[in-house]
């Protein structure tokens, strides 16, 4: 199981107390946010997306939308979301449960700069009932993120 792999991945800085698993579904924003009790928009979601042949993340915020002209104007390219088989082989983690903690190598993570307002924010931990909250500090940190990106919408 990918929270599995998400555990081991949080062992070497012995954060594996911190992964919240609940008794109900947290496969959606709505869901996590009540699973949790926090604010929609405090879901730090992860959305797949292709690009050049290889699969990326982009972590925003849970009000945020992808904006296609931004989208494009970064990654030079038509913003393509991975199927829920494509989600599971490249990532490592089915959707749902998509995060950036312990996935595939070659996986390239981008941060949302949606997420900035907040000071903790509630990603997956790779389980359609798990989440971990993070400083946005510790979430680039564990994150492995290659930058800030601006790629969304509706949450201004």
């Amino acid at each position: 199981m990918a929270i599995e792999k998400v555990r081991e991945y949080f062992k070497q800085w012995d954060m594996t107390d911190r992964i919240l698993e609940f008794n109900v579904s947290s496969a959606t924003v709505e869901l996590a946010a009540q699973a949790v009790g926090c604010e929609p928009e405090r879901i730090a979601k992860s959305l797949s997306f292709m690009v050049d042949g290889k699969a990326i993340l982009v972590v925003a915020a849970g009000d945020a939308k992808i904006d296609n002209s931004k989208y494009k104007a970064q990654f030079l390219t038509k913003a393509k979301m991975l199927s829920p088989d494509e989600a599971i082989e490249l990532t490592g983690h089915a959707i749902g449960g998509i995060c950036p903690f312990g996935i595939n190598e070659g996986v390239t993570v981008y941060l949302d700069k949606s997420l900035k307002r907040f000071s903790t924010v509630f990603p997956a931990c790779g389980s359609s009932n798990s989440a971990i909250e993070l400083t946005i500090e510790e979430l680039e940190k564990y994150s492995n993120y290659s930058s800030w990106v601006d790629v969304c919408k509706g949450w201004e």
